[in-house]
């Protein structure tokens, strides 16, 4: 669980999370989903970057340690890509569908619009992670 791998992904994980996610949401997104919020004063003015750091590092982690397990061995960004695009269908089509159904959030083409985004965000941060684990696990290979 601690290993060398899954520590330094989790730390390239978390840093894309908290950079990724203002570039993806707070640059790219924000324009084009802020015609689909139907509800006001749901976004905070600025983030309390103390929890937004903390949450992006338990992010990284937990993507991580699945990531690690589900590799099961056979790890590279091609793989990490494929896991990130299957969190991010999770979170994006699967979560996003759930809340427009139960909340008044985002109307439905901001949520389809907001699943994409999380496709492509946890995309790059599986591809990230498959990245790192296949690194240090051939560092590790090659000089056992």
């Amino acid at each position: 669980m601690f290993s060398k791998s899954n520590l330094l992904s989790t730390i390239v994980a978390a840093v894309w999370s908290l950079l990724g996610g203002w570039l993806l949401w707070g640059i790219v997104a924000d324009p084009i989903l802020a015609e689909h919020v139907t509800t006001d004063g749901i976004m905070k003015e600025a983030p309390d970057f103390v929890y937004l750091t903390i949450g992006c590092i338990i992010q990284g982690f937990i993507l991580s340690t699945i990531y690690g397990r589900w590799g099961n061995g056979i790890y590279g960004a091609s793989t990490g890509l494929k896991f990130g695009f299957w969190i991010g269908l999770l979170g994006g089509f699967g979560e996003g569908l759930i809340n427009f159904a139960t909340s008044n959030i985002l109307d439905l083409q901001g949520t389809l619009i907001n699943a994409v985004v999380y496709i492509v965000f946890y995309s790059i941060m599986g591809l990230i992670i498959g990245f790192v684990y296949q690194r240090t696990q051939g560092v590790a290979q090659s000089l056992s």
